[in-house]
Parts: C-alpha cells; structure tokens; sequence
C-alpha cells in the first residue's frame, strides 16, 4: 500500500542509445527522485526474457531510498522474439555485457534525458545489480570470468567504474554442475569467481531448483562462497527463482509470491549499496535475519 509520503519519483522511456553491432538500438529506462543530489546509481540487467518495464518491486523500493536506476533491454527480451535461428542469438550473453558498459559509457547522457536529473546523480557512485541471467552479466564486471572450452577463465570485463554489485538468484559453476542439455546449448554458463572482487551482496531462494543444474538450490549460492568480493549472503526461506516476487507486481508467473520476502530482499540491498556506495556507513549494521530469511556475512 503506497505511503501517502513516499518520495516522488519521475521515470523517462525509451531512451535510445545508437548500437549499430547490435542489429537494434538499446533502449533504456531511467527512475529517479524528483529531489535529492549526489544520488547513487544503480545499472539494473534482467532477468531472461523481462526488460526494462520488469522489476518495479526494486526499482520503487530503490529510488524511494534515493538511487537512480536505469534498465536496460537486452536482445533476449521476450519484445525482440528473438530465436535460435538469429545468427545474434549465441552472442546474446557477450552482448548483454557489451549493453552494461554502453549504459555506463554514456551515462550522462542517459541522465540528461531526464528533466533536471542533471547535476544531482552522482556516477561515481556506481552500482550494478541483476537477477538470474542478468546476475551473471552484471557479475562480469564485478570481476567473474566465463570458463572456456579449453578450462582456462576467458575474457577479463571488469569494471572499476563499478563500486559495488548485486546479484540475485545468479547462477553457479558449470561443468558437472550442469545438465547435459545445459552443458550443450549454455556453455557460457561456466563461471569462474576467483577473481571477482568488487563488494557484493547474493541473494538465493533455499527453494530454488534450477532444471538446468544437477545440484539443488545450494548452487546459487557458489557466488558467495567462491568468490573474494561476495560480503553478505541472504537466504529466503521458502524462497523459489523470483525471490517472493520482484519482477513484478501480483504477477501470475511466480511461483513463490510473498510480500515479506520481496521486503527482505529490498531491504537487504539497500542497505548494503548505502553503505557500500558510501551513503550510509551504518546502513547494514541496521539490518536483521527476518522469519523469512537468514543473513550470513564473511
């Protein structure tokens, strides 16, 4: 239920950016505070087959707390309809990442789009958060690395640019740990952590059975336990592949809907990016397990 003094907020789409390797532009959305400087930014990358219109469970709980959040629309959206036969469609996890350092190359212009934006972001204060498929996109420019066919950790996109991540129900190592029909058709999705190093929180659902691993839930969790930079781990109890819900408001395809975790998982994240990002350096220390989740932090 909105609070009658909940912050306004003004939101700017499309906002196109020229892509000509990509076959379309890249069209973009902007949520910001009306008031408020030196805000925070937060690059969101979704999950497969959403876009930039999914999510507004993070985005209202985020810009309500004074982060901009801009979103992107990846190849893989269920908008494209892209398929197996576009000769884009094995690419589409390299241009995922090449779409994140597009939004951050030119964000100010994203900024500008939106009517006295200018001047009050403050893009040294740069986060990047992503659920699911989008978690491992985002994950790369924290410092993780796709395994090759040859074993060895692949291209390095790191970005130092980018102070903090977020990375919700994202998924784990490959090989083994992957179904033969994963193993066939998601190759890219062998991860190495060893080297990302860039603070981040992970959250995982301990109900959440991907049909593309041979583990069980533990598997989303490899993040945080491989990983140098992974600070904080939060565990929704109950929790399936949507965390409660948070792409979407009473959306029919989630399977484990539930207020309290979407609060939980908000909450969470947004203490960690204030204090992360240099807001609040007592954000975190004020956050606490709830009924519907447990928090771990190394």
């Amino acid at each position: 239920m909105p609070r009658s003094n909940t912050p306004q907020v003004i939101s700017v789409r499309p906002v196109t950016l020229s892509a000509p390797a990509r076959g379309d532009d890249l069209e973009v959305r902007i949520t910001a505070p009306v008031e408020g400087t030196e805000l925070p930014v937060i690059v969101f990358a979704h999950g497969f087959a959403q876009s930039m219109n999914s999510y507004d469970p993070l985005v209202d709980h985020w810009t309500a707390n004074g982060f901009v959040v801009v979103q992107p629309t990846f190849l893989d959206s269920a908008e494209f309809g892209l398929t197996p036969a576009d000769p884009r469609y094995p690419e589409i996890w390299r241009t995922r990442v090449d779409d994140l350092e597009l939004v951050i190359d030119q964000l100010e212009t994203v900024i500008g789009a939106v009517p006295g934006l200018t001047g009050r972001a403050d893009t040294r204060r740069l986060a990047v958060a992503g659920h699911s498929w989008g978690g491992q996109s985002v994950g790369m420019l924290l410092g993780a690395r796709v395994v090759g066919a040859d074993g060895r950790p692949g291209e390095d996109r790191t970005d130092k640019r980018v102070k903090a991540g977020v990375l919700l129900a994202t998924t784990g190592i490959g090989g083994a740990d992957l179904t033969p029909f994963a193993q066939q058709n998601f190759a890219f999705m062998s991860p190495d952590f060893e080297q990302l190093t860039t603070p981040s929180i992970v959250v995982a659902g301990d109900h959440d059975q991907s049909l593309l691993s041979t583990r069980g839930p533990d598997w989303f969790t490899d993040v945080y336990h491989l990983s140098p930079g992974a600070q904080h781990l939060v565990t929704l109890i109950g929790g399936e592949h949507s965390l409660g819900g948070i792409h979407a408001y009473g959306s029919a395809s989630t399977t484990d809907e539930s207020p309290e975790r979407v609060e939980l998982v908000r909450r969470t994240t947004t203490a960690f990016l204030q204090q992360a990002l240099e807001v609040d350096p007592t954000a975190w220390s004020k956050v606490t397990a709830e009924p519907v989740g447990r928090i771990e932090s190394k």
